[in-house]
């Protein structure tokens, strides 16, 4: 199978191929392939079937078809599946019944014509970076096993990433879909906060968390966000806003201003993220550098909104169950629900300066670019490494150049970079920031590094 979702779909459409053909593929790389990387958690080749087989039933009657018409895909586990227990990722929700209707994505993804395989691994409640999962496994990295495939949504990224996939859905609270697309080499989009419907997602931080979808290239990114698209009055978030598609194949417009994010997004970016954007801004012909100075104290606003709503939202679990959380994440959120409220207050009056300085910056420039990732994907296992000429914390660090974007909801493309063809086999991803509804910008400066050859999976 083709890694491009659009070709599938093409051949699909054309009867050239069959998604039950397409289906039987991807079933069998991933019981042959997945051991390794410990992707899923949960099959749904059943129901694949059932989908596919209607697929090929509408192109038989002649039917037009749906613009993903065959492609296989998978979700983060903390996206509803009708009979599928959502586990995201935790073993307090191992005993809970399954879902009874598939989350509002899903349910959209059905309507393009994609076919649903599975569910993929994730850190425990979404909380941390490198998807070293206590209780269902490490999901490793496709390029070096050794390495960590970044999280949360490291299952989604590296079920693309190892070619398992041609696309997947995840969750971005704090960087969870452009880490792990940085280290896994695939393509990732983190929609403005509010473009995407979260009904039917287990919550992390309500005023934090993003959904989005992870793709081996930038048309299938771009084709698969058009799908996702539409206002959700269930979701509180969800902007009532008309569906605005950038199609396959979006062009970066003459005269579009890119500035380049020193201080803070420098100061945390070891050489080779570095080099990646000075690759990129070669590329997009990018010579100016600015500074978003809100960077570090945006940051620290997301720790603690993180914490206190993180903490309010699992303390009863806590109290009763402390044992069965993972220990990664259960003494961060114990913590977290003892914050002030007077703390989380200045960080919510924090979260609208940073809001307000980047607005400015976007009265310069169209698309900022920064690096996505500090470093390469570390070790498994490794509680620390050097960045440098300091030691840090791994799964604290993995987030400094994203959670600062996050916490004032812009939408983000992650391009990957590979910095060292000729030596390390890792990328190092950058991210393409615009202002607040401007994901067409994103993806257009994503598919400019693609079409030049310097971003690609």
């Amino acid at each position: 199978m083709s890694v491009s979702a659009l070709d599938i779909a093409r051949r699909v459409r054309s009867g050239v191929g069959s998604a039950v053909s397409v289906l039987a593929e991807t079933r069998a790389r991933i019981e042959t392939c997945d051991p390794a990387f410990n992707c899923f958690t949960a099959t749904t080749f059943e129901r694949a079937q059932r989908e596919a087989a209607a697929i090929d039933a509408r192109r038989a009657r002649g039917e037009t078809l749906p613009s993903l018409a065959g492609v296989p895909y998978a979700v983060k586990n903390l996206f509803d599946i009708a009979g599928v227990t959502t586990l995201a990722g935790a073993k307090v929700n191992a005993e809970n019944p399954a879902a009874a209707a598939d989350a509002q994505l899903v349910v959209q993804m059905q309507a393009a014509g994609a076919i649903l395989v599975g569910a993929l691994n994730m850190d425990e409640h979404a909380y941390g970076f490198t998807c070293e999962n206590t209780h269902y496994g490490a999901t490793r990295n496709p390029h070096d096993p050794s390495r960590v495939s970044g999280g949360s949504s490291g299952g989604s990224g590296a079920a693309v990433g190892a070619g398992l996939v041609p696309l997947s859905l995840g969750s971005d609270t704090g960087g969870s879909i452009r880490v792990p697309a940085s280290f896994c080499g695939v393509f990732g989009l983190k929609p403005t906060y509010g473009r995407l419907s979260r009904t039917g997602c287990f919550p992390f931080i309500d005023s934090l968390d993003h959904v989005g979808p992870l793709a081996a290239t930038v048309s299938d990114l771009a084709v698969t966000y058009d799908a996702l698209q539409g206002a959700d009055p269930r979701d509180h978030a969800c902007a009532q806003r008309d569906i605005e598609p950038v199609g396959a194949a979006p062009l970066l417009p003459a005269g579009t201003r890119i500035g380049i994010l020193g201080g803070w997004f420098q100061d945390w970016a070891a050489p080779p993220a570095r080099r990646a954007v000075q690759m990129a801004a070669e590329v997009l012909g990018a010579t100016q550098w600015c500074e978003f100075k809100s960077a570090a104290p945006a940051r620290a606003a997301a720790f603690i909104i993180t914490g206190a709503e993180g903490g309010a939202l699992h303390l009863k679990k806590l109290k009763a169950r402390y044992a069965d959380f993972e220990p990664a994440s259960r003494d961060r959120l114990v913590a977290g629900s003892l914050i002030p409220a007077a703390w989380l207050i200045q960080a919510q009056r924090m979260r609208k300066i940073a809001y307000d300085e980047a607005l400015e910056l976007f009265r310069h420039f169209d698309v900022l670019l920064a690096p996505a990732a500090p470093d390469y994907a570390p070790l498994i296992g490794s509680e620390t490494f050097t960045l440098n000429g300091q030691t840090v914390p791994t799964r604290a660090t993995l987030g400094l150049l994203t959670q600062p974007i996050s916490c004032i909801g812009l939408p983000v493309c992650a391009a990957p970079i590979w910095p060292e063809p000729e030596g390390i086999n890792l990328s190092v991803g950058v991210q393409l920031i615009a202002a607040p509804w401007r994901e067409d910008l994103c993806l257009a400066a994503a598919a400019t590094l693609e079409r030049a050859g310097m971003a690609h999976a």
